[in-house]
């Protein structure tokens, strides 16, 4: 029995209670007063009575395991069920509702739902996503909730905006998930036959065809003929008629499908339209132009009525002896041989002639092995030549040349290309400069010395005069640039004059111009570099051809030539002067002087060049800093890892490796001369090379190092350029192993 409600017989209800905050229930809205805040708890949190907690999302029975909010923990789980709902058909009598499947997913990260309806065959329905990815409220009244987990069982009804969807059954996954939920799945259901689909598949299975099927299989020719095309030239002989007059044309036979393509060759100013194709790609019979044939007369297949009434309701087979069937004769590949004539829609076509493939397919199908082609076309006049009047002195000869050619006088077409190519690039000049001297008894000129600079972007030459003290000649240009006529040729002529070009110039040579004679003597290294790696381009420094014409020159003096080369070798150290070579092979009298230094070039003797190694930690010190590296430290610390004995060297290769994963910015060049410097017997001290290379602790002071050039030298006045491109010594033992082979010692 409850005791009265009297003082004294109550408790306090807020007796231990620690929160009494306030919701904010009320509020204004468009300036009227109202209750805002019907979820809102009451004093403390508590609920009001008759207050019942909506929840937002699913809640889910907290197990073991993560405790990860639910769109981490069910990130691209779906639950997926087989669901139908009906939908009415009016003002039709073949169906009165409509039995749709579809399915449905519920993503377990956020509760929203989709509802995808499959692609039916002639279904004459829009299809797919009925329902896009989202939350779903509750039907009226609780149109304020949404549709959660517990909402969805085998067997529910759920209703989507209306339409009452059922579910009939669920993936294996679903059915894990809810049983885990303590959720009974209840017994899987069957969707409905929808029944004006039924009707529709008895209709389908009922019909048969209009006519009986005959299948023509043409795909393996396709696929064993295709891109293979008879080729055949021929002509049409139309001088019967008026303004006719002889056509050429091209046969092609398509292998794939039995069709003929015919185009015309169309002569340059021949007065036609250039049409692309005279015959379009088709089968083409042998009796065009065909008779026009009545509608149903030509058909594919034939057949026969067995009995019933014609049309509706008779019965019909095929009939395989195609019983007045009509006939149409078509070209194939073995109508098609060279000289035969073909009817093309009442046009006569010889074939004159094929191309190789057609040959070869022909003679594997046919066994045809004459191909005798038919002249079809009338021998080509000789083009007479034209008439071109001699030099007259006025311009240059291509400026005059250029007149005669047309009633529009034009200036001369530069080889751009040429100019694009062999103009100066940076350092590569494309300039072959060379010394020369005036060939005269003259005291006065003959110790004249110049400078010829040949230009290979327009084959030009100018010569330069060095000037010299007393020498009672003013130096200066002697030759303005430009190309200069090779001696003997007369100036009133038709035919161009002779040049001279960049194969004319060479040490050694002689050539004249203006009644002087000039000898080459020298060249720089750029010209003698060039004409190394074009040597297809100059004989005399193609040192293959030296050396055979060398081989062939001592094949009976080798024991002389031998002999001369170990007495001017007595230290027998293997090297020769220059001077000697020079003098051995200039007695022989059948060498020029270039092809002498190319020779003496090519098995020459240098010193290597002493390494400054002051500069080279300068070089690898200012790349460092540069690019910012000072992880010396931790390189030291990998390094002194990789020696486990504590030794304080490693191999070469291992420090590389090491100096490669901390991807250390130094050119490989300059990383190998320092480790060839700072190495003994393959072991590297790995110590001292970090010390050196660190420019924090150990900077070294910076040298200004300027590179000698070699490609281009504006003050070159025939001296060597540097004392390292002169040949001094030569290594005879290489030249006479490739002259008479290998000896035995």
């Amino acid at each position: 029995m409850a005791l009265p409600y009297l003082p004294g017989n109550s408790f306090n209800a807020s007796l231990g209670k620690e929160k009494f905050h306030k919701s904010h229930h009320f509020d204004y809205r468009n300036d009227v007063s109202m209750l805002v805040g019907e979820e809102k708890p009451g004093i403390g949190g508590e609920l009001l009575r008759g207050q019942k907690i909506k929840p937002k999302h699913s809640i889910f029975p907290k197990g073991e395991g993560s405790s990860a909010p639910a769109w981490v923990a069910f990130d691209r789980q779906v639950l997926c069920f087989q669901a139908y709902f009906q939908e009415a058909v009016h003002e039709k009598h073949e169906e009165q509702y409509r039995i749709r499947a579809c399915k449905l997913y519920f993503y377990l990260e956020d509760d929203s739902i989709q509802v995808i309806e499959p692609q039916v065959k002639n279904s004459g329905i829009p299809q797919g996503t009925l329902i896009r990815r989202h939350r779903i409220p509750l039907p009226a009244p609780r149109d304020d909730e949404y549709y959660s987990v517990e909402h969805f069982n085998v067997g529910n009804e759920l209703v989507l905006y209306g339409r009452k969807f059922k579910l009939t059954d669920c993936d294996q996954f679903t059915k894990n998930f809810l049983r885990k939920l303590g959720v009974r799945i209840n017994t899987p259901d069957k969707t409905p036959k929808d029944p004006y689909s039924n009707l529709r598949n008895e209709m389908e299975e009922s019909m048969q065809a209009l006519r009986p099927y005959e299948r023509t299989d043409t795909l393996k020719q396709f696929l064993d003929h295709d891109r293979h095309v008879l080729r055949f030239n021929c002509y049409w002989d139309d001088s019967d008629a008026m303004f006719g007059d002889t056509r050429e044309m091209v046969f092609h036979y398509f292998l794939a499908d039995d069709t003929i393509e015919i185009r015309e060759v169309i002569q340059p100013n021949a007065g036609r339209d250039a049409v692309p194709v005279f015959l379009k790609r088709a089968r083409l019979p042998k009796s065009a132009p065909l008779p026009l044939r009545q509608p149903g007369e030509k058909t594919d297949r034939t057949v026969l009525n067995v009995f019933g009434p014609m049309g509706h309701g008779g019965r019909y087979i095929l009939d395989s002896l195609k019983t007045g069937a009509v006939y149409e004769d078509y070209y194939t590949s073995a109508d098609l041989v060279v000289g035969a004539v073909v009817n093309v829609w009442g046009r006569k076509l010889v074939l004159c002639d094929c191309d190789d493939f057609t040959k070869e397919y022909y003679r594997t199908k046919f066994g045809i092995d004459d191909f005798s082609s038919i002249k079809y076309k009338a021998d080509q006049q000789m083009k007479v030549p034209r008439p071109i009047p001699p030099y007259n002195g006025f311009g240059s000869e291509e400026d005059s040349l250029c007149s005669c050619m047309g009633l529009i006088p034009k200036p001369p077409q530069r080889d751009f290309i040429k100019f694009m190519e062999r103009d100066r690039h940076g350092l590569e000049s494309n300039v072959l400069r060379f010394v020369a001297y005036m060939a005269t008894d003259n005291p006065i000129d003959k110790d004249r010395k110049f400078i010829v600079s040949y230009f290979l972007s327009d084959d030009t030459i100018s010569f330069f005069e060095p000037p010299q003290r007393n020498s009672g000649i003013i130096g200066g240009k002697f030759l303005e640039r430009g190309r200069i006529k090779k001696p003997g040729q007369d100036l009133f002529k038709s035919e161009m004059s002779e040049y001279f070009t960049a194969q004319d110039l060479f040490v050694g040579a002689k050539f004249v111009f203006s009644n002087f004679e000039f000898v080459i003597t020298d060249a720089d290294e750029y010209a003698f570099r060039y004409m190394e790696q074009h040597n297809n381009e100059f004989p005399q420094a193609k040192s293959a051809l030296i050396l055979e014409k060398l081989r062939k020159t001592c094949k009976e003096k080798s024991k002389e030539v031998k002999e001369y080369l170990v007495m001017n070798d007595p230290d027998n150290s293997g090297k020769i002067r220059y001077e000697s070579l020079r003098n051995l092979l200039a007695q022989m009298q059948n060498f020029s002087e270039h092809e002498i230094m190319t020779i003496g070039r090519q098995y020459a003797h240098r010193e290597p060049e002493e390494i400054d190694m002051n500069l080279v930690l300068a070089v690898a010190q200012e790349k460092l800093r540069k690019k910012n590296f000072e992880d010396f430290s931790r390189l030291q610390e990998a390094l002194v890892y990789e020696d486990p004995s504590g030794k304080g060297k490693l191999p070469a290769g291992e420090v590389r490796t090491v100096c490669r994963a901390f991807k250390l910015p130094l050119p490989e060049d300059v990383l190998q001369i320092l480790m060839n410097k700072l190495s003994d017997n393959g072991m590297l001290d790995y110590k001292e090379l970090v010390n050196k290379i660190n420019w924090r602790e150990n900077p070294v002071e910076a040298v200004q190092y300027q590179q000698l050039p070699i490609k281009l030298d504006a003050s070159w006045s025939g001296g060597d350029i540097t004392k390292s491109a002169s040949v001094q010594m030569v290594a005879y033992h290489s030249l006479v192993e490739d002259v008479f082979g290998k000896q035995d010692s």
